[in-house]
């Protein structure tokens, strides 16, 4: 039997305990953009929402950028939890940041009291990560540390040593997102997964194989130990990602609703 990882609760959501969640990326270019979107999604379609900063035109500016979140949260159900995500360029994000900048944007972030949890990608500068780290969990912020290969899927034991190093850095929940070039590909990384949740694994994962060839991850992910399935309303975030309530949908039905 798979041992349980210890769960995280964001406002009405468990993770790491039952069904997958489903979380819907917002990647408006402007707060007005992501408040419209953010109030017009079907409440019955998804379970937590990201806001994908990387997206917004003024995240050079951290006022505007901190603005556009709190506008968000107070636009969103009050039930509904907020991820944070500035995806940076070579993780598959939308631009460019310096070190010292992402640090002093994620610190940012948590500073308004409006996120519930913090994407915080795993290869941050080391100094930089752990502060951004401390600074979370300082203010209850959960974090969920990722890594994304959007060229090919990493071998089972580096999967594995990436989602235990998340792990040992901190992570509340681990996060890791591959490419695949062929269906081996796909079961490489299930494979890693439930590695991880049936050994190292003492905090929930979220895992995903990205493209249409990926996309049955996004579903059987739970089988394996995968705690969240990323689901699109609009503009997806990330290749392979499904509509959400059709995912949302699928999951009932595997669950026999």
């Amino acid at each position: 039997m798979i041992p349980t990882p210890q769960p995280v609760t964001l406002r009405s959501v468990v993770l790491g305990d039952g069904r997958p969640a489903v979380c819907v990326p917002l990647t408006g270019r402007t707060e007005e953009a992501l408040v419209a979107t953010a109030a017009a999604l079907p409440r019955d379609a998804y379970d937590l929402v990201e806001l994908r900063l990387d997206w917004l035109t003024a995240v050079d500016d951290t006022a505007q950028a901190t603005a556009a979140v709190v506008a968000v949260r107070t636009a969103l159900p009050d039930d509904v939890p907020l991820i944070a995500t500035f995806r940076t360029k070579q993780e598959g994000g939308e631009r460019d940041i310096t070190p010292d900048d992402y640090g002093l944007l994620l610190r940012a972030l948590v500073g308004t009291g409006a996120v519930d949890a913090l994407d915080v990608e795993m290869f941050t500068q080391p100094d930089v990560l752990e502060t951004v780290v401390d600074a979370a969990h300082a203010a209850g912020v959960a974090v969920v540390m990722s890594s994304h290969d959007f060229e090919a899927t990493p071998a089972r034991a580096e999967i594995v040593s990436r989602l235990v190093q998340q792990q040992e850095l901190g992570a509340d929940v681990v996060k890791l997102a591959a490419m695949p070039r062929s269906a081996d590909d796909v079961l490489t990384l299930l494979a890693a997964t439930a590695e991880f949740r049936s050994g190292a694994g003492l905090v929930p994962a979220i895992t995903m194989s990205m493209g249409p060839l990926g996309a049955v991850s996004r579903v059987a992910g739970e089988t394996f130990g995968s705690c969240l399935s990323f689901g699109t309303v609009g503009d997806a975030s990330a290749p392979g990602q499904l509509d959400a309530a059709g995912l949302r949908a699928a999951l009932g039905l595997l669950h026999g609703d």
